[in-house]
């Protein structure tokens, strides 16, 4: 079985990618970025990836439609949505995709390192059941 310890953002902004690097790097995971969806599926085809962190506000499409896109690559990946501002009707789609965990920024960062780490854990415990 391939390694799963890699973590995926797809977000456009800068600062939140690098935020969420320095985070995830201080837990010694192993983070890739893109800014935006098409990259992101040209990623997940060279690289096995046990968690997607995605922004609701991506160039090409909201990250709540990109979810099935991106699963359809790597579907035992984790997914974890991100978003600058939360209403009911936006929670509402993200939850729609079955994501694992809803993350708004102006939370802390040390809470979507911990969500990450559960994430892949959870992407291992399933590998397990299939091999």
């Amino acid at each position: 079985m391939q390694d799963v310890d890699w973590i995926l953002v797809v977000d456009p902004d800068p600062k939140a990618v690098e935020a969420w690097r320095t985070c995830l790097a201080i837990q010694g995971l192993n983070v890739e970025s893109v800014p935006s969806v098409k990259e992101a599926v040209e990623k997940l085809r060279v690289l096995r990836c046990g968690c997607l962190v995605i922004d609701v506000d991506l160039p090409e499409m909201k990250g709540y439609e990109a979810v099935p896109i991106l699963q359809a690559i790597e579907p035992s990946a984790k997914v974890i949505m991100t978003a600058s501002a939360n209403s009911r009707d936006l929670e509402s789609k993200v939850r729609q995709q079955n994501v694992f965990y809803y993350h708004i920024k102006s939370f802390s960062a040390s809470e979507l390192a911990s969500a990450v780490s559960d994430a892949l854990q959870a992407c291992k415990k399933s590998q397990s059941k299939v091999t």
